[in-house]
């Protein structure tokens, strides 16, 4: 004889959703504040590394030309950075080459 099973459909109900939304956030919550800190920690260690590249170039101009270069749009039109660039990645912080070929940061005073 055969029996007939009372199948109910599988699925979730509201309270499950509502739990998994609601770990979901706290998730979401924890990892925002710790990618955006990261994210500024990675704009900044590009920045140092820019300005050490910079130098680099710096200390070639020097060599090939016996003199330092008056800012870093003398390398570029020298060929020794690509057109545009002026600063560092971020886009908010200027470059600045001393007298003596030191290569330094200074911030920006526009706003993008």
């Amino acid at each position: 004889m055969r029996q007939i099973k009372n199948k109910k459909q599988a699925g979730f109900t509201l309270i499950e959703m509502m739990i998994v939304m609601l770990v979901i956030s706290v998730l979401l919550i924890i990892t925002i504040p710790n990618i955006t800190k990261h994210n500024s920690n990675i704009n900044n260690k590009g920045c140092q590394a820019f300005i050490k590249m910079v130098q680099a170039q710096v200390q070639s101009y020097e060599m090939d030309k016996g003199k330092y270069p008056a800012n870093v749009q003398e390398l570029v039109t020298a060929g020794y950075l690509k057109e545009g660039v002026t600063g560092c990645p971020d886009g908010k912080t200027e470059i600045k080459i001393s007298a003596d070929g030191e290569v330094t940061q200074v911030a920006s005073t526009t706003t993008p």
